[in-house]
């Protein structure tokens, strides 16, 4: 018996091996119900609280893909719909279900083979001390309800001394403080696995700024949002208010289009100009809705001879094109001009600003182009640009001050790519005009964001950086109000993150802060999750019993039961209801 146990143990160990040594976080099959993934622990929300992001091992119990034939249903179609409507029809009845857990016998037998192969006074077993944690979902079939089973090495120096074993227990939601486990209560917890001299205990806790809302129970999403997270020390209660002392980090998840943005018109220009871009590279373009009743062509018409008409000087010309710039659409916000809308257009600007609200075609964008170069040509107007202008049609105004204009062609692309790169030139100055203006940056700092030496795709895709850059700034600075300093330190963190990473909005921004600066915002509120850990030992023997509160589960394998009837978002009662997560630890040393 003896003999097949360690046999068992030392399969098992060889692949674990297997999977550890490979780059991809692949699955393999172990016996015929078993499956195990190397994966990041932060991707697990009961792992990351131990693991953070380090690889681990997550076993689980292996379910195929259900297909569930509906023949009568697939008949009927067949008989009305072509061949790959049909096949659509029959893929929609294969699902994949969630993760799912193993029973608590095998879980422990799982767990037995991981602490037995690490064990160096196993002679038939090789040791491997670097061997990753492992975690194993189970059914909560036990009395204590056990939902993880978790284990990981511990190691003094380069012998392997012992392995942690984790058990993680969940109750479901109440609205009932009473029922929740105490302070003291967790103490005693942490007192029967361990026998500590002295304790310490730590109290974490999220708190949403901004995101998600909830109106007449209603859940709005939003797919942007700031959220905190505290920590400090010396508990007293639990779900207690993070003190002003804690150590307090925001979380910062912007996505753009967000109609409540101050940015959402800067968005919309942004993207008439991926439009471009993504036409130029393959051919194919997919117009905007129009946002000016008056065509294109009539728009460019008319600011012409507006040009044309008007005998002022140049200084009062430049005052009064900058007037005229500001075509206001309906969706124009107060607070979006104050921030973004610059006061000095130079003519290609204006002219941008016209033709991307309102071509709808290859040809509107020739048509206007051959009436602005027609113009050029006789001389009918002398339009003032910004000298660091580096359009194509900036170039070619700049040759009309002193020479004549040669003949040039406006067939295939050139009018898009023209077209292009005045509207990389006008959203480039509007976002330097904010970041400078606000002392946020220099223009050192943006140098990457601003090369035109890069071919015309690479820079809208670095414009699109700075653009989610703008839309975290101006989300912290509008909704937050954050001082100047943070502002400052957040814009340097995104710049220089976004040098080197892609650009991503789901990537999470962290900017620590002062618990004061935003203590209006969190102090009367209800936490997202609130946490408190007792510890003793030190090093790699240090133990911890946690207590983990969420207004959801933290475990997505079981499903839990709740103490209240109502079932709107978090229920009508002013009282959270909490889940509740307790995370226990046994340090089994080898002799």
């Amino acid at each position: 018996m003896g003999s097949k146990v360690i046999s068992d143990a030392k399969g098992f160990l060889n692949l674990l091996r297997c999977l550890q040594d490979e780059e991809s976080n692949n699955t393999y099959k172990h016996e015929e119900d078993i499956q195990i993934t190397k994966m990041d622990g932060d991707r697990i929300a009961v792992v990351n609280m131990y693991c953070g992001n380090q690889p681990v091992f997550i076993c689980e119990k292996a379910v195929p893909k259900v297909i569930e034939p509906d023949d009568h249903q697939i008949d009927e179609y067949s008989n009305c719909v072509d061949d790959e409507t049909e096949d659509e029809s029959a893929n929609v009845l294969q699902t994949e279900l969630g993760p799912q857990p193993l029973t608590i016998m095998k879980a422990r037998q799982i767990l037995s083979w991981y602490t037995l192969s690490q064990n160096p006074n196993v002679s038939a077993v090789d040791n491997n001390p670097d061997l990753l944690p492992l975690w194993v979902r189970c059914d909560m079939s036990d009395p204590a309800r056990t939902t993880w089973f978790g284990a990981e090495t511990v190691c003094m120096g380069n012998k392997l001394s012992g392995v942690k074993l984790y058990s993680v227990t969940c109750k479901g939601s109440t609205v009932d403080k009473r029922s929740l486990l105490t302070l003291d209560g967790l103490k005693q917890e942490h007192k029967k696995r361990h026998h500590p001299s002295s304790m310490v205990i730590k109290g974490n806790a999220r708190f949403n700024l901004f995101g998600s809302t909830v109106v007449e129970n209603t859940m709005i999403e939003s797919q942007s949002s700031v959220t905190v997270d505290f920590k400090w020390s010396h508990v007293e209660s639990v779900l207690e208010t993070p003190p002003l002392s804690s150590t307090a980090t925001l979380n910062i998840k912007v996505a753009s289009g967000d109609m409540r943005s101050p940015m959402f018109e800067m968005y919309r220009e942004l993207e008439f100009l991926q439009i471009l871009a993504d036409g130029l590279r393959t051919g194919e373009t997919e117009w905007m809705e129009p946002l000016e009743s008056m065509s294109a062509v009539n728009l460019t018409k008319a600011y012409l001879e507006e040009l044309q008409s008007t005998a002022k000087t140049q200084q009062d010309r430049a005052a009064q094109t900058v007037e005229n710039t500001r075509l206001k659409s309906e969706t124009d916000t107060p607070i979006f001009n104050t921030l973004l809308e610059r006061g000095d257009l130079d003519f290609v600007e204006q002219l941008w600003v016209r033709m991307r609200k309102s071509v709808t075609s290859y040809q509107d964008i020739g048509d206007c182009l051959r009436l602005v170069i027609e113009a050029l040509r006789y001389g009918d107007i002398k339009p003032w640009i910004h000298r660091d202008s580096s359009s194509s049609l900036s170039k070619l105004i700049l040759k009309s001050y002193h020479q004549q204009i040669d003949h040039m062609s406006l067939t295939g692309v050139i009018p898009l790519r023209m077209l292009l790169e005045m509207g990389l030139d006008k959203i480039r100055k509007d976002y330097i005009n904010y970041l400078i203006g606000e002392e946020l940056t220099t223009l050192n700092h943006l140098c990457y964001y601003l090369s035109t030496e890069v071919d015309l795709q690479e820079q809208v895709i670095r414009l699109r950086k700075l653009h989610h850059l703008l839309e975290i700034i101006v989300t912290c600075s509008t909704f937050l109000a954050l001082p100047y300093d943070r502002m400052f330190l957040l814009t340097q963190l995104c710049l220089q993150h976004y040098k080197t990473h892609p650009h991503d909005e789901e990537h999470e921004f962290k900017l620590q802060i002062k618990p004061t600066l935003i203590s209006h915002f969190y102090q009367k509120e209800h936490p997202l999750s609130w946490g408190v850990e007792v510890s003793s030992g030190h090093g790699p023997r240090e133990v911890r019993t946690s207590l983990q509160l969420s207004d959801r589960p933290l475990v997505d394998h079981v499903i839990f039961e709740t103490d209240y009837c109502n079932e709107t978002v978090n229920g009508d009662s002013e009282e959270p209801a909490f889940f509740s997560t307790m995370v226990s630890c046994s340090l089994v040393n080898f002799p």
